[in-house]
C-alpha cells in the first residue's frame, strides 16, 4: 500500500472512534496506521508483508502497554455515572398495580421504566416507590416510607 494509503486508513479509523463508540481501540489503530504511513513518506520503502506486519505490531503493542492509561486519562471515574448510581433512591410513580416480585411499569425523570416489586406488599397504581437497587434497565422498587 502506498504511505498515503496508510495516512488515509489511519485518519479515517481515528474519525471513526469519534463516531463509533469503540472505548479507544480505533485510536491505537489509527495511530499505528498513521505511524506506518510516516514511514514510508519518510522514505523508508519496505513491501506490502512488511508494512502490514509494522501496523500489526504496531497496534498489539500500543494496545496492551497504552491503552489503559489513556482510557484512564480521558475517562475519568466520578465523571461517568452509572444508571445505578444515579436513580437508586429516587421516586418512581407507578402506572399498574404491582403484587410483591411482580415485574410491570413505572414512571421516573418523565420515562417509563421495567420495574419490579421488591417489597412484601402490592403497590397500587398511581402509588408512588422508592428505588431501591438497579438490574439493567430494571429498577427494583419498595413502597415509599411516609414522612
Amino acid at each position: 500500500m502506498p504511505w498515503w494509503g496508510w495516512i488515509v486508513v489511519g485518519a479515517v479509523l481515528l474519525g471513526a472512534e469519534i463516531v463509533v463508540p469503540t472505548d479507544f481501540y480505533l485510536v491505537f489503530l489509527g495511530l499505528s496506521a498513521l505511524a506506518v504511513g510516516l514511514v514510508g513518506a519518510a522514505g523508508l520503502e519496505a513491501p506490502a508483508w512488511v508494512q502490514w506486519a509494522l501496523f500489526g505490531v504496531l497496534s498489539v503493542v500500543s494496545l496492551v502497554f497504552f491503552r489503559q492509561q489513556v482510557r484512564a486519562r480521558f475517562i475519568e471515574r466520578g465523571s461517568d455515572p452509572r444508571v445505578d448510581d444515579t436513580l437508586v433512591g429516587e421516586v418512581a410513580t407507578l402506572t399498574e398495580t404491582l403484587a410483591p416480585g411482580a415485574t410491570g411499569r413505572a414512571e421516573l425523570r418523565g420515562t417509563a421504566w421495567n420495574v419490579r416489586n421488591a417489597g412484601p406488599t402490592p403497590l397500587a397504581a398511581g402509588s408512588r416507590a422508592r428505588v431501591e437497587r438497579v438490574e439493567g434497565l430494571l429498577l427494583h422498587l419498595r413502597a415509599e416510607e411516609p414522612r
